[in-house]
């Protein structure tokens, strides 16, 4: 048994208060598994040496050092058990329960509703209900009426991906104007990727269930554009498999456009921006990434279709929860939206380069969760300028999230 030396998956770690007391809790954004992990401060000494190379021999020994206490190898064993068992170990147990879960996932015909009954629910009514809601004043933008004759066309919108429950509103600023302005049926959903991928792409064929009925993917559009990178954008495939972040805009295109547009999408899992930001390159020193550019322009110019891009992006992620080691004050509440805002008007502006570089500028301190799909978008509109219609913050102190709602159109200039 002392030989064993357990190994944790990486997985995202986040401190909560419970039940009086703060706890490290343990989550899975691939989602292999469902269950949450909380660790008090004794169990996450343990825990936090199973790293593959501490033997359960060498991890007794490091707690009689830290803590002059003998903890037993049975408890330890028992320990590392009770995480393999939920999936949290990278192990044979593990390695099972991902390859039936992926094969389930590959063999499907079409990508399930992953979070259907948990952030949005799985009547149909209901979920009309739910994002009738968004657009009412004075919070949201009021209901659209499907036409704006005369007005710019949209081609672009940045969405949240947050949580419906928190974004609510600024879902519907970053739609209504889709819903009125744009003549789109193709719309390409940049996502971001939770769980980072082996690949800067990720691609599937596979339509999107929703409780309003399946979305459905551009096979045409999805191979050309695969074709044309001159790289494996299917390689990655099983990131779609659990991630929200086109989800949530795929239900919620059905919903602003059934009974009145059949529309189809072309989701792209992008994950490229903060692999350059951590080697200190520039996006374009992969040259997968001005390749993948390249193919798309090529392939909007020869499809003929009616398309707009679509963004889905949280902003910053700053508090405990993500790392930090205290709450945000209100003070920081306010640095923290004047450095958001000061970002956007470059967003605005539509320069993918200067919003890396606004990015990078501070080694991305706010933790941009949306910096892939956004200067994705951006390098897709080709320097089109958008308009900010809402920015909101969800002021958690132990996590705050920030996100906004931006519309680019064709207008001149």
């Amino acid at each position: 048994m002392s030989d064993v030396a357990p190994r944790l998956r990486q997985v995202e770690a986040f401190a909560v208060q419970h039940e009086g007391r703060q706890v490290i809790a343990l989550r899975d954004p691939a989602g292999y598994t469902g269950a949450i992990v909380l660790l008090p401060r004794g169990l996450l000494e343990i825990v936090s040496l199973f790293d593959g190379e501490h033997s359960i021999a060498d991890i007794q020994a490091a707690v009689m050092r830290s803590r002059g206490e003998l903890v037993s190898r049975d408890r330890i064993a028992e320990i590392a058990d009770a995480l393999d068992e939920q999936g949290f170990l990278d192990s044979a147990r593990f390695a099972e329960r991902r390859a039936a879960i992926d094969s389930a996932f590959l063999e499907a015909p079409t990508r399930p509703a992953t979070h259907g009954g948990s952030a949005y629910p799985v009547d149909p009514a209901e979920t009309r209900a739910l994002f009738d809601s968004f657009f009412v004043p004075p919070e949201g933008p009021g209901p659209f009426d499907g036409h704006a004759p005369g007005r710019p066309r949209v081609v672009g919108v940045i969405a949240p991906h947050i949580d419906f429950h928190r974004g609510r509103s600024a879902y519907a600023w970053a739609y209504r104007d889709l819903a009125e302005r744009s003549d789109a049926d193709l719309f390409v959903v940049f996502g971001t990727c939770h769980a980072g991928m082996a690949h800067p792409f990720a691609l599937t064929l596979k339509d999107y269930e929703s409780p309003l009925g399946q979305i459905p993917v551009d096979r045409e559009f999805a191979e050309a554009l695969g074709k044309r990178a001159r790289q494996d954008c299917f390689g990655s495939e099983l990131a779609h498999r659990h991630e929200h972040s086109i989800e949530f805009q795929a239900v919620f295109l059905r919903y602003l456009f059934a009974g009145r547009r059949e529309i189809s999408i072309v989701p792209v899992l992008a994950s490229f921006a903060h692999e350059a930001l951590a080697q200190g390159r520039r996006v374009d020193d992969n040259a997968k990434i001005p390749s993948f550019f390249d193919a798309l322009g090529e392939t909007l110019a020869a499809s003929g279709r009616r398309v707009a891009l679509i963004a889905s992006a949280d902003l910053a992620h700053v508090g405990p929860r993500f790392g930090d080691p205290k709450p945000v004050s209100p003070a920081e509440l306010v640095e923290i939206g004047a450095a958001d805002r000061a970002m956007l008007e470059v967003v605005e502006a539509g320069d993918a380069e200067g919003f890396f570089d606004s990015v990078a500028r501070d080694g991305d301190a706010r933790r941009i969760c949306g910096l892939s799909p956004i200067y994705a978008l951006l390098r897709g509109l080709g320097g089109t300028r958008g308009a900010l219609k809402r920015y909101a913050q969800w002021p958690d102190p132990q996590g705050v999230v920030t996100f906004a709602s931006v519309v680019f159109d064709d207008r001149a200039g």
